[in-house]
């Protein structure tokens, strides 16, 4: 059974304190299916790309043994491109450039070959196209997973909530879930949103880690403190397909299995960040990945003393 993962595949240019790039591979479906693909042997991409996407860089996809069967190439167009500056606090960040090019009209076309897809990423797109995969599969994933961010909020805020219907698990920020919710408090806020449709509700913290809401259980997972932090781009799909990945490798949806997925996620988030782009996370080992894991375990693992 696959794992497909829908998303931008594109081009960004970054600039941070650590430095700046030029045209470099990026896009929500590039950093989660190579993150998922560390868990996960059938993962495979819907996407769209221009003809000045490289052959070397679709190579990169299969090297990690993604299926490119639902990467769209369009011919004399371009690529969807992003360029932004992030501030001190690599917190924030100003949009240079946005380019949808090719993005500006994609249609998910679901390949025969993807429709044995029990797990499905939902990267962050218009609310409709992610909406429309959903129904161009002809049976329903054991487990959707959806991303989204606070620009559909302000201007698709109806479309946006009929999609969250359909799906098991909502990964947002803290803003973006005040924001949908209305409410200040993240746990107000996750009622408010769990009763829109999802089973279980991930509220990702950046440099404070993630909560994990399903029904009246909450699971706190703590984020690995980096001393150099080198560019967040993709940081937040990383986290997702690495949850996604380890969900679909264990088999079972349950909350323990997300505890560990969200643990799991976060790790390679927390190599993504390390280099510029998709550099670190295209090259791991699995030696590499359980020792970070451990890191992670060790953060928060204690005994209460007699």
């Amino acid at each position: 059974m696959s794992l497909v993962v829908i998303g931008t595949v594109a081009f960004d240019a970054i600039e941070t304190p650590f430095g700046k790039t030029d045209k470099i591979v990026g896009g929500a479906a590039t950093y989660a299916s190579l993150a998922a693909s560390y868990f996960y042997d059938k993962v495979k991409i819907v996407a769209v790309v221009g003809d000045d996407f490289h052959k070397e860089d679709i190579a990169d996809f299969k090297n990690h043994g993604i299926g490119v069967e639902g990467l769209q190439i369009k011919e004399g167009e371009k690529s969807f491109f992003w360029a932004g500056k992030y501030h001190n606090d690599m917190n924030s960040r100003d949009t240079l450039i946005t380019e949808l090019n090719v993005l500006a009209d994609f249609d998910p076309i679901i390949p025969d070959s993807y429709q044995d897809c029990e797990y499905l990423m939902l990267g962050n797109l218009t609310p409709q196209v992610q909406r429309t995969t959903i129904e161009r599969l002809k049976n329903r994933p054991k487990l959707i997973v959806m991303d989204t961010m606070n620009f559909w909020m302000d201007i698709a805020m109806d479309d946006l909530k009929q999609t969250i219907k359909l799906v098991d698990v909502l990964t947002i920020n803290d803003s973006e879930a005040r924001q949908l919710s209305g409410e200040y408090s993240l746990v107000k806020a996750a009622n408010k949103i769990l009763q829109m449709g999802p089973k279980y509700l991930i509220i990702k913290k950046g440099e404070h880690g993630a909560l994990l809401f399903h029904e009246d259980l909450v699971f706190s997972a703590p984020a690995l403190p980096l001393a150099e932090v080198f560019d967040p781009t993709g940081a937040g799909d990383t986290f997702a397909g690495g949850f996604i990945g380890y969900m679909a490798k264990v088999g079972t949806v349950n909350f323990n299995n997300m505890k560990n997925a969200i643990i799991f996620g976060s790790a390679l988030a927390s190599f993504c960040v390390e280099k510029f782009g998709t550099e670190k996370i295209r090259n791991l080992s699995s030696e590499e990945v359980s020792a970070r894991v451990q890191q992670f375990v060790g953060l928060s693992s204690f005994v209460i003393g007699q």
